[in-house]
Formats: structure tokens, sequence, C-alpha cells
């Protein structure tokens, strides 16, 4: 037996037995009530058999491959046909139209390219033999194990696939006639020729999913909740191959549910959204939280009038008013991604609109912002993707080209002209800048939101969405410009490219991190010189920072890969944990981005800016759409460089030096002093000198007024203002007077959240409040 999970330890157990049955396709039927703070609704889970039960199943009978390949192909520009057909138990019409992508710029790239039940139980990971006795078919029923928390599910029913209008297409299969006759394998042939239709019919795979999920329920499953999962049997089921595919989950979430937050906007109204819990999405619905149960989505979710629905879908979505009062919003995916990726926001936000056409087509077609690719980059496109088949974008000659991806940004209607202000105008700007260094943009589109003011980050992102905290709107564009950059470089790194294990966060914090700094300069269109003396500046910041960090936190959070060799793995059923994953601390912890971002400096300097860069487009046309582990990233990287390895540089020696130890990595304290000869840094040194000597003569004489002209302070940088004040705090004593000539040289109350941070410290350490 495998140890039982103690739910309320640090570890996040990973419930689902993805090895068996893997989660393929969502749809999800939900309204939004505002009153009860509830979430209610349905989800259909379409499912493959998993790779563990096919390495163990006889001559893989149960599995049959999809005849649609012929049927289905087509050229890459070509649309894919769906069929008009009615589904008698539809509670809506769906036509072909409610798939295609919305507006002109969307199709040039998309078409062409978060305990109610019968019984409880305690749950903890248990072993493959009490999920399904594989090797000894009939001493027990297959048990399905999905993640789940703080959810009421009030039933579980097969869904009748095989009822649904036209779909005898899915049964005509020359693999079909050998198979049993019975209606039970039937419906699960016709979800698997579904699941696997080729990348070509995403449209009509999306079509046909939304028809079997409105599709009659076909017999009712036994289930129970316990405190992290949802398990599922059918009476006489011994194995995956057997148990229904297409299952339909009736809920309802919790006002308490940790997935999502009800709160009021800045304007006063209410709204929900997800905003980042460490248990993910378990708390909106019943999902496989594993990052292997790669899949796809679609979503129906209806509100009352004067609601605006925000997700992570493809399309922009418009509302369709079904009854007086009432609207419903719909969007999809066709990118497999994790369930810990899917995203929603539902309030009254109101559209910033762009003042400028002009101006955004003069940001779109600066040539400052052309990607700088050579010949080898557009081989690398032209080689085929290695990633599970869907409608990419890195294969799309359209997208390869488009700098800026269409975008929107949504704000309580209090917020709105800080947005017009700077974030209109940054956006297309850290869009150009981050394609100049990574290429193509993994995602056809973006909305930016404004969230609520418990918002507990400067910003999230999230497939085609990023919340922003209103922290980034005061004091000019430069707070404002870096989170976008972090959140806009998540894309690539966390989003089209994810950690196979949780643990490794680095790998999405820390690139992130590290290309914020390289957007940002491309986006100001600084100087050489000018980028040398912002990034040391920076990089003394986040070395006080995480030098702070590890002074003050334990040991084993600061390790970047705490399960070191054991990275990855997980039981035979694919149940796992996340180390570390509930522990309340780690959740404001920056070690693994500081950390990372320190090893991304280290290898850059140590390889080349320039050829460092180009292994970072490299790895992206290469994993993009996959999970990786820190190997696969640094192994590339040293092949890529071979010369590095004569330098005793290795996988080995990076893991050694810098991901599998706690406190500050020795070569990062060996360059911790280069930092302070930077001329930026000379300057607020000097700067600091002018306020310690300024602050011993007003105590000296404090009845004495110091001329205006007597002492001249500089002008500071953000980065400048905040070592300024960081050194200032630690001062012993700084007299009130200092810090009101603080306030009024520097316009302190004027400036980004993070300056008014440090500002409000000194006032109460120096006893000022």
């Amino acid at each position: 037996m495998e140890t039982q999970l103690d739910p309320m330890k640090d570890d996040l157990p990973l419930m689902a037995n993805t090895s068996y049955m893997l989660v393929k396709h969502y749809v999800l039927d939900l309204d939004v009530d505002f009153k009860s703070k509830v979430i209610e609704g349905s989800i259909v889970l379409f499912f493959e058999t998993g790779s563990q039960y096919m390495k163990t199943s006889s001559a893989g009978k149960e599995c049959c491959q999809s005849q649609f390949g012929e049927t289905c192909k087509m050229g890459a520009s070509e649309p894919c046909h769906i069929p008009m057909i009615n589904v008698t138990t539809s509670s809506s019409k769906v036509e072909y139209n409610d798939f295609a992508v919305s507006g002109k710029e969307e199709e040039a790239t998309s078409d062409e390219n978060s305990n109610h039940s019968n019984s409880e139980q305690a749950s903890g990971i248990s072993s493959s033999k009490d999920c399904c006795d594989i090797e000894n078919h009939g001493n027990k029923d297959f048990l399905l194990v999905l993640d789940c928390c703080d959810l009421s599910v009030l039933k579980v029913e097969e869904v009748d696939v095989a009822a649904v209008s036209g779909i005898e297409k899915f049964t005509r299969s020359a693999k079909l006639t050998g198979v049993s006759k019975k209606l039970e394998n039937l419906r699960n042939q016709i979800v698997h020729e579904l699941v696997t239709l080729p990348a070509d019919c995403w449209k009509e795979q999306l079509y046909y999913f939304s028809h079997c999920s409105q599709a009659p329920g076909c017999g009712e499953l036994l289930f129970s909740t316990g405190s992290w999962s949802l398990e599922i049997r059918k009476l006489g089921i011994q194995t995956p191959a057997h148990f229904p595919h297409a299952i339909r989950i009736w809920y309802k979430t919790k006002p308490e549910g940790r997935s999502v937050t009800w709160t009021t906007d800045q304007s006063g109204r209410p709204c929900v959204y997800t905003m980042g819990s460490p248990i993910n999405n378990r708390a909106l619905f019943p999902c496989q939280e594993p990052p292997i149960a790669l899949s796809t989505w679609q979503a129906s979710v209806r509100t009352a009038a004067g609601f605006v629905v925000l997700m992570s879908g493809e399309n922009s979505a418009e509302p369709v008013q079904l009854r007086e009062g009432i609207l419903s919003w719909y969007y999809y995916v066709s990118m497999p991604m994790p369930a810990s990726t899917f995203t929603i926001a539902a309030g009254c936000w109101q559209e910033v609109k762009q003042q400028s056409f002009k101006q955004t087509a003069a940001i779109e077609t600066n040539t400052e912002f052309s990607l700088p690719s050579s010949q080898s980059d557009f081989r690398w496109h032209e080689e085929i993707c290695g990633h599970m088949e869907y409608p990419c974008r890195f294969q799309n000659p359209a997208a390869r080209l488009q700098a800026v991806i269409p975008y929107r940004v949504f704000a309580p209607w209090c917020l709105m002209e800080s947005c017009e202000e700077y974030l209109l105008q940054l956006i297309p700007q850290c869009l150009s800048a981050a394609y100049a260094t990574l290429g193509t943009h993994p995602f056809s589109r973006l909305d930016v939101l404004i969230v609520p003011s418990n918002f507990s980050s400067l910003g999230m992102a999230s497939p085609h969405i990023i919340f922003l905290s209103q922290s980034v709107l005061p004091g000019g564009s430069h707070l404002c410009g870096t989170r976008l950059c972090h959140e806009i470089a998540h894309a690539w790194f966390g989003l089209a490219i994810g950690a196979r294990d949780w643990t490794e966060e680095w790998i999405s914090e820390g690139f992130a991190t590290f290309l914020e700094d390289i957007f940002w300069a491309r986006a100001q269109q600084l100087s050489h010189d000018e980028i040398k003396g912002q990034q040391e500046l920076k990089a003394l910041l986040r070395w006080r920072r995480l030098r702070d960090e590890v002074q003050n936190s334990e040991e084993e959070l600061q390790v970047l890969r705490p399960k070191k060799e054991s990275t990855g793995e997980s039981s035979e059923s694919g149940a796992s944990v996340v180390k570390n994953g509930l522990k309340a601390e780690k959740i404001f912890m920056q070690v693994h981005y500081l950390k990372g971002y320190f090893l991304l400096r280290s290898l850059a300097r140590t390889i080349g800016e320039v050829s460092f860069l180009a292994s970072l487009r490299k790895f992206v046309i290469k994993f993009h759409g996959q999970l990786v582990l820190s190997q696969d990233f640094l192994s590339m990287l040293l092949e890529d460089i071979p010369k590095q390895k004569g330098s005793g540089l290795t996988v080995e020696s990076i893991f050694r030096n810098w991901l599998d130890i706690s406190g500050i990595p020795k070569p990062l304290l060996e360059e911790g002093e280069t930092w302070k000869e930077c001329q930026l840094v000379q300057q607020v040194n000097g700067e600091v000198t002018k306020w310690i000597q300024t602050n011993r003569r007003i105590k000296k004489s404090s009845k004495k007024k110091i001329k205006q002209d007597e002492v001249v302070f500089q002008q500071l940088l953000p980065d400048q203002l905040v070592l300024l004040l960081e050194s200032l705090l630690e001062e012993k004593t700084l007299c009130p007077r200092i810090l009101q000539y603080l306030e009024r040289t520097y316009q302190l109350r004027e400036q980004d959240a993070e300056v008014s941070h440090l500002k409000t410290n000194l006032l109460k350490v120096h006893r000022c409040v």
C-alpha cells in the first residue's frame, strides 16, 4: 500500500488515477449565482484509456486506431466541414457558426492553424490494486478517481453519446465490426473516435463534443467524495477500457470553496474569479489535476445581465441573451492544457477601448521589433512539432508573422481612466518585444483584467488572459510594464511549456523573471549601455531580496528541485503529491523566481546573451505544447553549445550548485559584489550618503531649517528609488523632517506601489505613523 495522505499536512495531493483513464476534454455548463455565491451546473468529461492499463492489457484489444485520418485530412488553410445536425436532447441549438472564430484577425490565426454524496469516505492515494485490479479481473470494480475538494456533488451519470443524431459516422470504422455489439462498448468507441480526430478537424470535434455533452444520461454511477477526491464506479465493470468514457457530473461549488473568491470590485459591484489557489481548480470543477492530464475544454456560463464573463478561451466571446435578464457566454480551447490553467472571472467589468488606432498600428509595424531570426530559426519552424496533435500556431505561417496578437483590457469603471493612461499603450509594446525575443505567440489573443483589490499578487497568467493587480496602475509605466512583461513571458514558459513536476516552479517563474528584463528593455528601446545598467541594478535588488528571504525562511523551501532524482515520478496509478504545495509561507516566497532568474542570468553570461537567447528560441520551438523537467532544458542548452562541457559546466554540476541546494548558490555569492560597481548603483550610494549627512545635521540643529539650495539631490529611476529607500530603511533613526524632505523631493505619493510600500515601512520603522 502507498502512504495515505493527511490533507492537513503541507503536501498537496494529486489524487487522479491518470495512468488508467486520462481525460481529454471537458464541457462545462454552468450558472453563476451572485446572491448565493454558488456556481452550479454540470461538467461532462471525455476519457481515453490510460497508458498504464494499455501496457498491461493483453494485445490492446480494447482500443482501435481512428479512421478519420483519411476522412478529415485537408490542407492547413482549408476550413473543416461540420455537418449541420440537430440533437433532439439539446437545450439550445448549436450551429456550425457557434464554433467559428470571431474577428478577422482571429480567423487568420486560428482557422489556419478550479460534500455532498451518497457516501462519505476518507481519501488518500491508494495503490493501483485498490483502483483497478488489472491482473485479476473480476475481483474488484474499477474505481475512477478525480481531484475534487469543496464541492457538493449531486449526481454522476453515464452519457449516452450513441443517442446523438448524426453520430453514426463515428461507428463506421472497419475496426468496430469485430468488437462486441454491447452498447457500452459502442459508446466508448464513439468517444475514442471523437477524441482522436485529427487537428484539422478541431471545429468538428468541438461541435460533436458539445452535442454529446447534451445527450441524455443512460444510468447513474455510484460515487463517494473524500477530502481531496471524487471516486466513481460502475457495478460489474472491472477495467478502465470498459468503464464509461463519457460521464456527466452535476455539482455545486461552495461559497467557502478555495478555487474561486467571491468579492466586490473597486466600484463596489459583486464579482467572482479564480485567484490562483494552491489547490488549483478542484473546488471549481471535478478534474484531473496532474499536469500530464493535458485536455481541451469548452464552457457555457450563464449570468444575470450586466455581468461580463471572461475565461481562458481562444475566442473573444460575445454574450447571447437566453431569456430576459440572462446572458450566456461561450468559450473554448483547442490546445491541450492542464486543468489548473483554466481561469474564469465574472463581474461588471468594462472594456477599455483603444483611443488611437494609428498609434497602435505604428507600434505594430515598428521595425525595431522585427524578429531577429536566423535561417536556422526558420528551419526549426519547419520541423514537425513534438507535442500531441492540435492546431498549433507554430505551424501557421500567418501566426508566425504576428508580432502583436489581438488584445482587450477590462476593468471596473472607476479604473478605466488609469488603464487608458498607460496599460493600453504598453500592451502592444510588450507583446512586440516578446515576439522579437522568442518568436511566435503561443496563443491567438489576450484579455487583460484588472482584478479586485483582494488579489494577493501583482499578476497571474493563464491561456489567453492575464490578471493584473490595481497596484501596477499608479506611478507611471515602470511597474505596470515590468509586470506585464513578466506575465506575457508565461505564455511561453509556464503555459505553452509547463513543468512536468509542479515542484519545479523555477521553470515557469525563473524564466519569466529573466525574460521580464529582456522584454522591458526592448519595449523601452533602450541603448546597450542603458540596458546593461538597468539590468545590473535590477540584479542587485533581486540579490538583496534573495539574501533576506534565505535568512528568514526554512531551508527546505529554498530548494528549486526538492525531490531531486525523484522529480517527475508518480505512483503506478498516476497519483502523486506536490511537495510543500499547501505550506502557507511558501505562497509568498520568491525563491523560485529569484534563484531561477540568477541561474539563467549566470548561464547567459557564461554562454553569451545572443547565443543564450537563440537557444531559448530553439527550446521553445522544440518543446512547446509539452511538459518538461529541468534536465530537458539544461541538456539541450549544453548540447547546443558543446564547448561549455570542457569548462566543467554540466547538468550534474548545475543540479549540485544551483537546483538541489538551499541558501544562496556559491557562484552567485562570488558575483554579488560586482553589481555594486554599476554606475546607477553608485549614483544611489551617493544619494544615500547625502540623506544620511543631512539627517545628522538636522538632528544636531533641529531648530534650523535647511536652505533650499544647501543640498542638491538627483532625480532617480524607479528602481534606483527602490534601492535608495531600502538603504535608508537600514539606518537606525531618521528624523521626521527627513521623511518630509524625501516625500517632497521624490514625490513619493505619486510613485508606484513598490515605492509606496517602502515609504510605509520607513514611516513605521521610524515611528512616524
